[in-house]
Formats: C-alpha cells, structure tokens, sequence
C-alpha cells in the first residue's frame, strides 16, 4: 500500500517517481493500492487497472488527509504486506494504520528542516512552532525504515535521532529520455537579453523572496536583462506579493511571469534560459536543479543541503543564503565567470531498482525483530534466496 498525499495525474518529481515504481512492481505481479487525494472532481474515487487499485479520498486538503486517511486505508490495509509513505501529512494515517495491523513502514523523508522552520520567510510565529513540532513528532515514530532521498537527508534523520541501522540514502532519479528536445532550440539572429529564470512552486523555502530583493540590484548595473519566473498561480497570498512588488518597483518590462506551462513548453523554456537561479533555503533533492543539468543549461544555486551533492556541469555556487550572495552571483554568470565540473546524472531506473532492493529487505526482516541496516548511498541486495517475492503494497 502506497498513502501518498499526491499521485499522478498530478505533476512533479515525486509522482513521476512512484508511478514509475508502482507501474513496475505491478507489471512483476505485485498487488498494489495507493491511497491519495483527489486532486480534482473528474476522478473517479476509486480506480482499478490490472494489479493497481487507486481510491481517492473526496476532497484535495493536506490537513484533513493527516486526520481521515486512516479511515480511508483501513478497508484495505488487512491484505496488503507492507506499507511505504512519505513525509509528511500521509504519514500519519500510514503509521498507525500499519502498526494497527502489524504491516511493515517505509517512510521517505522528502526534507528534514529542523530549526530551518524558524527561519523561513512569510509564515508567523506560532505556525513556525506548530509545523516545527509535527515533523519532530513524525521524526519519533517508530517506521520499519526510513529513506532519506539525499546524503543530507539521511544525515539530517540521523542527526534527529533515527537510527543510522534505519536509514538508507536513495536519491530520486528522472528518466532522462523525458528531457531530450524533439528539436534544439536554436539561439534568434537578433541580439536578446540575458534571460535569467526561475521555476517551481512558491515554497517558503525556494528564496524567490531573495531573488526579488536581488534582481532590481543587478538591473541597475546591467539594464539588458530579464527575469523568467515560471509559478503556479497558487498560493494566491504569494503570487500576489510578487505582482506588487514588480509593479511597486515598475518592473513589468523586466519580469515576466508564466503559469500552467505544459510539460514541453516548461522544457523549451528552461532550454532557452540563459542562466536558471536555484536560491533556496533547503533542498532535500532538487529536481529542479536535475532537469535544468540534463537539459544543459548553466545554473545558480544557494549550495545549501543536497543542492551540494546534485549540482554539476556548469555552475555558480553562492557564498551565503543572502540577497548580496546572490546579487555577486547573478554579475559573475552575466560576466560568464562558470565553474564547471563533470555532469552527474541521478536514473529513475536506478531508483527504482534500490527501492525494490530494499523492499526485499525489510520484508525479510519481518518478525526476526531486526532493524534494516541502511548502505550509505543507496539499499542494494537481492530478495532472501534470490527469489522474487510477490508482494501486495
């Protein structure tokens, strides 16, 4: 059983990752059912296609999935043989739905922020210690496993006190077919400006806040530039924030913004960027920073957390998480002052193939009362026997 907050149809790194996973585990003849959200009133609630049953609770709010999904899991839970979730609201109701049933947890940990929490921009004080207090309480739980989908990550667990026996580093992984362009998008005869762009959601930890202090600064001095910013329209408090800040400082013909790109359109436009700004808080892994790399294009990142372990190729690395830091940044790819390092690459098959391998673990760990020893970069290591074990998820 899969209790996952979002699913495909809904877009993003972590769904492409796990409908990946559960399509394969399927195709080999494992029984799976994901428990999720609706994201939208067009889906049915409960969904069935060969080994993989879907049942959508009937509403789209993080809040009330941490407090009903228990309920919603229960009529299928007693079947199934192991249970994987992932921070955080999902994991609540996967916790004590399996232990209810004595089934195994898997728990991957996305991020761990710790005092990061208090911090971060835009969110007040008591909801800084509310959401402080739920991930140090979803910490403690006692999950089968934890998987931290960076070296941070797992460093991060360990440091909260998870056992280091109870975690594994796996990093998620993109298909890299997915990012070749049908045509390479060819530079314009006329000369352009320098195209600096961001994309991604309007986290509180993604630093879009000190890109808008930076990019005036960096306008003064070099007039020739523009800003991309590639966002969703939600949260609405956030994107309007932006909106008065670029008409307050009258930077409508410098800073464009772009919603609801399709998959190839976003592609075409992180191809045709001239520099892409990553200058987040905390990064747990960073797909981001991933796509823009296999799509060749240079990048400013904030270096902080895993952003130190995925960035390469062609890069500038900030030297705080400061307006200032970024300011410097943003002249030295302007004055084409690169670092430049050999290009790592992060496979979803890869992926897929250590999360299976740790599967096999942990269900052969099952009532000999023994924790599963996490190797370092990744769960490797073959079902007990070397058999296949056919299980129900």
């Amino acid at each position: 059983m899969y209790v996952l907050e979002y699913y495909y149809p809904n877009i993003g790194g972590v769904e492409t990752l796990f409908k990946n996973l559960i399509e394969s585990l399927a195709r080999e003849g494992h029984q799976i059912t994901v428990i999720t959200s609706r994201i939208t009133r067009d889906l049915p609630l409960h969904e069935k296609s060969g080994n993989i049953q879907i049942v959508r609770m009937p509403f789209n709010n993080r809040y009330l999935f941490t407090f009903l999904g228990f309920f919603y899991l229960l009529p299928y839970i007693r079947k199934v043989d192991l249970v994987h979730t992932t921070s955080y609201n999902a994991a609540i109701p996967a916790f004590f739905g399996g232990k209810l049933f004595g089934k195994q947890v898997i728990i991957t940990f996305h991020e761990v922020w710790g005092n990061l929490w208090f911090r971060l921009p835009y969110m007040g004080r008591i909801a800084k210690y509310a959401h402080y207090l739920f991930e140090q309480a979803l910490l403690k739980l006692p999950f089968n496993h934890f998987v931290g989908v960076s070296d941070s990550t797992s460093q991060n667990l360990i440091e909260s006190s998870v056992s280091s026996n109870k975690v594994s580093t796996i990093y998620n992984g993109i298909n890299y077919d997915d990012f070749k362009l049908p045509q390479p998008v060819m530079p314009s005869s006329e000369k352009k400006k320098f195209t600096f762009t961001y994309f991604g959601r309007l986290g509180i930890s993604k630093g879009w806040n000190l890109l808008l202090e930076a990019f005036p600064q960096v306008f003064q001095e070099y007039p020739d530039i523009e800003l991309k910013m590639i966002i969703p329209e939600e949260p609405p408090s956030f994107l309007k924030i932006i909106n008065d800040y670029i008409q307050n400082n009258e930077l409508e013909n410098s800073i464009h913004l772009m919603h609801h790109l399709s998959f190839e359109n976003l592609k075409r436009e992180i191809a045709k960027a001239d520099c892409i700004l990553i200058p987040s808080y905390s990064e747990g892994f960073c797909f981001a920073a991933v796509e823009t790399i296999a799509l060749g294009v240079p990048l400013i990142s904030s270096d902080q957390t895993a952003l130190r372990e995925v960035v390469s190729g062609k890069f500038i690395k900030m030297k705080t998480l400061s307006v200032d830091a970024l300011v410097k940044a943003m002249k030295k790819a302007l004055d084409d002052q690169w670092e430049i390092s050999p290009v790592r690459e992060f496979h979803l098959a890869d992926t897929i193939v250590r999360y299976k391998g740790l599967y096999g673990v942990v269900l052969g760990a099952r009532g000999q009362g023994r924790g599963v020893r996490g190797q370092g970069r990744g769960v490797r290591g073959e079902e007990p026997g070397g058999e296949k074990l056919k299980m129900k998820i």
